[in-house]
């Protein structure tokens, strides 16, 4: 898993409370067990018309937030299914960091387990955020785990944020359950040595 230490990029508003994991990725790519391939259906039905070609209203297909790495959303992000593709395909895409007021709770726990940061910040502040990311397209925030912080370049917008302690342990090295288990590599080999 890589690491998340500190990301600068460029923010993209979702303005919409309840985006569920069908929204996300639709059931109809939950095809496969690995975890790429599902960055081309990210946001499926709304990134594409009918006939396959990109929808010109979908926020990551305007030029602005094609590259995205961050998006920025209202309350209950990632409820519905816990399907564990929603975090593969937002990180497929490319996108680090969700920052919202509140995740639904799987959808949450599955974003530390796969290297994406699921921020929740006040409600208040999700707004402002929201706001300057809409009223300039393209525009870049640092999201720093290391100094648990929110910025815009220009500073306008600061934001303190906790994460527990562990899962923020676990993004900065990069660790995921497996990652954590082979940090104890030689005592688990040492035990098994033991039994014969």
């Amino acid at each position: 898993m890589e690491p998340f230490v500190s990301l600068n990029g460029v923010v993209a508003p979702i303005d919409q409370v309840n985006v569920d994991t069908d929204m996300i990725i639709p059931a109809v790519y939950l095809k496969s067990i690995e975890r790429t391939g599902f960055g081309p259906h990210l946001f499926d039905r709304y990134r594409y018309l009918e006939d396959g070609s990109e929808n010109p209203d979908f926020v990551l297909n305007q030029d602005a937030y094609r590259s995205a790495q961050i998006l920025v959303s209202g309350p209950n992000f990632g409820c519905g299914s816990s399907r564990e593709h929603a975090p593969w395909a937002l990180e497929d895409y490319g996108i680090r960091c969700v920052i919202a007021p509140s995740f639904a709770d799987i959808f949450y726990n599955n974003c530390f387990k796969n290297g994406l940061l699921p921020l929740t910040l006040p409600e208040e502040s999700v707004r402002r955020i929201m706001d300057k990311v809409q009223a300039n397209p393209g525009v870049q925030f640092t999201v720093d785990l290391e100094a648990q912080q929110v910025r815009d370049a220009d500073e306008d917008i600061v934001v303190d944020f906790q994460v527990d302690d562990f899962r923020r342990y676990c993004l900065l090295n990069g660790l995921d359950d497996i990652g954590l288990t082979l940090q104890h590599e030689d005592a688990i080999a040492a035990y098994e040595a033991r039994r014969g």
